[in-house]
């Protein structure tokens, strides 16, 4: 299957549609030269876009494509496709739906190694469950 030319504005559409956030400068303000995503996975590893400004019908090259689709998007051309034209989210092995309930690494250290939870435990946690166990650890001190 043939695909258009991608452009500036495609890659905009499919991180807003998957649910990547917006990444802020240091001073919390907006980044003037690029639009930068992150894409936090189950895995716990973060995946991070940019895109130039302006968010634009500006197309890619094929090789600058290639790297944006392998690298850092880490999807396949008729995964992105979907996901832009027919708001199909790419299937990250159960990344998409948790991807706004991954712990926090603070988290997860006080709760094995303060409270003594079992990383297996942790692991099965959401993140209010997790929340809500430090919170009983705290009050209680069990």
């Amino acid at each position: 299957m043939r695909f258009p030319q991608p452009t500036r504005r495609d890659h905009d559409t499919f991180c807003r549609t998957e649910g990547w956030r917006e990444v802020r400068n240091a001073r919390g303000g907006t980044v003037r030269h690029h639009v930068t995503y992150e894409l936090d996975l189950a895995t716990g590893e973060v995946l991070r876009t940019r895109i130039s400004r302006p968010v634009s019908g500006d197309v890619y090259g094929p090789a600058l494509w290639r790297h944006i689709l392998r690298d850092q998007l880490q999807v396949d051309e008729p995964t992105f496709w979907a996901c832009t034209r027919d708001g199909i989210r790419p299937d990250r092995g159960g990344a998409g739906e948790s991807a706004g309930e991954t712990l926090p690494a603070d988290l997860v250290q006080l709760l094995i190694h303060r409270v003594g939870v079992a990383e297996t435990e942790v692991a099965a946690m959401t993140k209010d469950q997790a929340i809500e166990r430090l919170n009983q650890y705290w009050t209680d001190g069990r």
